[in-house]
C-alpha cells in the first residue's frame, strides 16, 4: 500500500537535503518505494571516533535522516513531522565501507509517527536497530 502523501522521488529527497548535515556526511537516497525508503552512506573519517569505527551518533543521525524524510512526504503540505524520540541498539562495530538505512513506518498517525531504521552493512549485516518518534505539526 502506498503511503506517501506528497510526490517524492530520488531526486526529490536528495535535493531536500542539501546544505544540511546529511549532505555534509553523504548521505544519499537511493530507494523510494510504496511503503518504504532507502539511504546509503559511505563511512569515511568523518563518521569515525578516536577507536577508529563508526561513532553511534551517526547511526542516530542517519536513522533520523532517512526516517524523518520519509514522515514528512507521509503528510499533506500543510504539515511537517519533527522528532519527538530516537531510540538506536548498536549491533555491529563498522570501521568502513557502505551502510545502508531501510525505513519503514510502524504507525502514521494524525498527530504521531512511528519508523523503524534498519542499518546494515553492504554484506547485509546488521549495524543498528532504530525506532523514531516524531510529531506531525500543523504548519
Amino acid at each position: 500500500m502506498k503511503i506517501w502523501q506528497q510526490n517524492i522521488d530520488i531526486d526529490i529527497v536528495n535535493q531536500r537535503g542539501q546544505h544540511t548535515l546529511s549532505d555534509f556526511l553523504g548521505i544519499q537516497f537511493i530507494e523510494v518505494g510504496d511503503n518504504f525508503l532507502v539511504a546509503e552512506m559511505l563511512i569515511d573519517h568523518r563518521h569515525k571516533q578516536p577507536l577508529g569505527i563508526m561513532h553511534g551518533g551517526v547511526s542516530c543521525v542517519l536513522a533520523e535522516t532517512v526516517g524523518s524524510t520519509a514522515a514528512n512526504f507521509c503528510v499533506d503540505a500543510n504539515h511537517y513531522c519533527v522528532g519527538l524520540d530516537i531510540n538506536t541498539n548498536h549491533i555491529r562495530a563498522v570501521r568502513g565501507g557502505k551502510v545502508i538505512a531501510y525505513a519503514h513506518s510502524f504507525h502514521l498517525g494524525k498527530t504521531t509517527q512511528v519508523w523503524s531504521i534498519d542499518i546494515k552493512n553492504i554484506e547485509g549485516q546488521r549495524i543498528s536497530i532504530n525506532r523514531l518518534t516524531l510529531a506531525v505539526l500543523h504548519r
